[in-house]
């Protein structure tokens, strides 16, 4: 009888499917809710979803330990979890819709909840918060309100300041539903029209706008640099060092000890050179090559060794911690570490004798790689190369160290063949970029893409991480590996490869589903396919938005668009704080070193992670600032364009120089028009007529804002 009721207990067993972290996440909590008060371990959950490869049953274990983190399960022992006991709410991240409603994102619900403008409680975009979940109203939504606010996401908001005789508000950039009221001794000298930094102090429960002081003035609206400092300001960037920070730095010597020197691999006489973009400053990676005598080649890949110089607990590492990236915005580099540093100390210029962190591989004419060595070198480089300079050499046979230049590029032809032929993606990237003035303003676009010099740069770095991330993470047997920063890159979203197999097979294309590699496979097979054709942009958008984003972890999952099971950053210590995290790991396991402290580590990832996405939103911010600051000279020309993106609110266009504006829904008045999600498509309600992703279509330009980065089209009428 016991062991009849001990069944009844057991979940449902459910069909074995295919598992991201994201979908495993909510599969697991979707279980757990059924019975909220079971006890499970990974085994159970594996065994509950037919999961019995090993790689997804890890998989199940790390999501059981950050779903503990994040506070929806007990740890009750070790590997062993129960549901938090809760009731009709959900916790959730606030997203702003642009119709003034809000989308609350939670891994407790398979979907997103609706929250209406009066039931948000003065939440903002991406406030954490804890929403109580109302009956269900229609048969797909999710409907609910806020009833606390559990963390703000910001108190400091960037705008233009209205000033009137008495008051004067705020008003911010982004996505952001209220101004700020600012009384008159608060202003702190800012002036009508100005860009400023406000901090909330204070909302009262009834009141439309919170209350705020201005912190600082950023000059005038229009000027490039407010502008700029304004964007970064927006997404709590800095613009500056503070001075003491500034100091510290240049107290650090450029001149190297020869005790120093004494203690490190030498190889200040082997052939090495950087290869780098013409307007970099810092060179924090170089490449030696030398032929052995057993006819393999020896390759260095030389990274600066910026944990040499800043030292743990110093104010420069606290401010490089804090800041954890260098930003890239269209006209300027905001770096992590001081310019004294960065582009001078630790920058790997030529004809200098520098300190490296460096990687060493014996590799012989196949590309294999038969040795490897990792420590603390000295290097003097010999000779600098742009881009440009390096793909000439690789293109015509001639120039400055052409066998070495030559050699490394056949090695890394060879690299990147065995990496596609193992199921890596080859998603290519064109850079936007702007021929700019003294003043910023932007005279041209044009557009880079990444050739062999870049692809040689880029294979023998990604060989550094992976086997740099193997060294640390691959033991044998039952042993632990000790704690390491890793690279993560989840799988794919299924229900979205899925919506893209079939939007593709409109085009006449297709991808397998079946497992990882064959995914991986048929999508560089249909990248391939669709290059040069009408199609090409809106398939390579929706299969990048297929994509799950890397990330920073300490718990590894491997890097699915590499195809790689170890990776991490060991490349960039000078613009990344994650490589100088893995310096100072890798350094202490060479030397036999203990384990280092996971929690503090996996605090450090996600928090990297976290200003890797506001870096990478604040470039694509200055990016559309630019574009519609060069579309100003171009209102009322008519351009070709392809529907980039559809939504319920309009049709967003890309011109062919890449600049994307949108049709606002209004102005489709020929008819009403209903959002068909399915089929990424507007549809009229009575003529059926429909404007769908990837169509062609001609646009005039209507207006531009540059206060809101808004560039607006309207449909190009025959005849106007």
């Amino acid at each position: 009888m016991a062991k009849k009721k001990k069944n009844k207990r057991r979940f449902k067993k459910k069909k074995s499917t295919t598992f991201n972290k994201k979908r495993l996440k909510n599969t697991i909590l979707s279980m757990l809710y059924e019975e909220p008060g079971k006890a499970v371990n990974y085994r159970q959950i594996s065994g509950t979803l037919g999961i019995k490869d090993p790689e997804t049953r890890k998989l199940v274990n790390i999501v059981l330990e950050e779903l503990a983190d994040d506070n929806y399960l007990d740890k009750i022992s070790r590997g062993k979890y129960k549901l938090k006991a809760k009731t009709g709410t959900a916790t959730g991240i606030v997203e702003m819709q642009p119709q003034g409603f809000a989308n609350v994102v939670s891994d407790e619900l398979d979907r997103p909840v609706i929250i209406s403008s009066r039931n948000l409680k003065h939440a903002m975009e991406g406030d954490k918060v804890q929403i109580r979940l109302f009956a269900r109203r229609k048969k797909h939504d999710l409907e609910g309100e806020v009833i606390e606010i559990v963390e703000r996401a910001k108190s400091i908001f960037v705008g233009t300041v209205q000033v009137s005789r008495n008051f004067a508000f705020l008003i911010p950039a982004g996505k952001v539903s209220f101004d700020i009221f600012i009384p008159k001794e608060h202003l702190n000298g800012a002036r009508d029209g100005q860009k400023a930094i406000a901090e909330i102090t204070d909302w009262p429960s009834k009141a439309r706008s919170p209350f705020g002081v201005i912190k600082e003035v950023l000059g005038d609206t229009g000027n490039n640099d407010a502008e700029m400092h304004a964007i970064l300001a927006e997404f709590e960037l800095p613009h500056h060092f503070p001075e003491n920070v500034d100091k510290a730095a240049e107290k650090i010597p450029m001149e190297i000890p020869a005790e120093e020197i004494k203690n490190r691999r030498d190889f200040r006489k082997t052939t090495t050179f950087t290869i780098d973009p013409a307007d970099a400053k810092d060179f924090d990676d170089a490449l030696s090559l030398k032929k052995l005598k057993n006819g393999n080649w020896e390759v260095g890949v030389h990274i600066a060794d910026v944990t040499h110089y800043v030292k743990t607990n110093s104010i420069i590492e606290s401010e490089a911690r804090d800041r954890a990236t260098s930003v890239y915005l269209v006209d300027r580099v905001v770096p992590m570490l001081p310019e004294r540093l960065s582009n001078g100390v630790c920058s790997l210029r030529p004809k200098e004798e520098k300190l490296c962190f460096s990687a060493v591989f014996e590799l012989n004419e196949r590309a294999e790689v038969l040795k490897e060595w990792f420590g603390r070198t000295v290097i003097y480089s010999d000779r600098r190369f742009t881009y440009e300079e390096a793909q000439e050499i690789i293109e015509t046979g001639e120039g400055d160290f052409k066998e070495e230049m030559l050699k490394l590029n056949e090695l890394a032809v060879l690299l990147r063949e065995k990496r596609f032929n193992s199921g890596s993606i080859a998603f290519d990237r064109i850079e936007m970029k702007f021929e700019i003035d003294e003043n910023g303003k932007p005279l041209t676009v044009f557009f880079k893409e990444a050739k062999e010099s870049n692809k040689l740069i880029e294979e023998f770095m990604l060989l550094t991480n992976k086997r740099v991330a193997e060294f640390v993470g691959k033991v044998w047997g039952h042993k632990k590996p000790k704690t390491f920063v890793y690279r993560v890159h989840d799988k794919p979203d299924p229900d979205k490869l899925v919506s893209l197999n079939t939007f593709i097979q409109r085009f006449g294309h297709g991808i397998q589903l079946t497992t990882p590699k064959a995914i991986a496979t048929s999508l560089n097979n249909l990248l391939n396919k669709v290059k040069g054709k009408s199609e090409q942009n809106v398939v390579e958008t929706l299969a990048i938005r297929s994509m799950a984003k890397a990330e920073y972890s300490t718990r590894n999952i491997g890097h699915y668009g590499l195809a790689f099971e170890y990776y991490t950053h060991f490349t960039s210590p000078i613009r990344r704080y994650p490589d100088m995290m893995v310096h100072r790991l890798l350094d202490r396991y060479l030397g036999g070193g203990r384990s280092a402290n996971e929690e503090k580590y996996e605090e450090l990832c996600k928090h990297s992670s976290d200003m890797e996405t506001r870096a990478a939103n604040a470039e694509r911010s200055s990016i559309k600032y630019k574009q519609v600051e060069f579309m100003q000279d171009h209102v009322g020309q008519i351009y070709p364009g392809v529907i980039s993106g559809v939504t319920d609110w309009g049709i967003y266009v890309e011109l062919e120089n890449k600049i994307e504006g949108m049709i606002p829904i209004a102005e489709l008045d020929d008819d009403f028009y209903v959002f068909d999600e399915k089929n990424y498509a507007l549809v009229g309600r009575h003529s059926h007529k429909t404007y769908q992703l990837g169509e062609n279509i001609q646009v005039k330009v209507w207006r531009t804002n540059l206060e809101r980065k808004q560039l607006d089209f309207r449909l190009a009428k025959e005849g106007k």
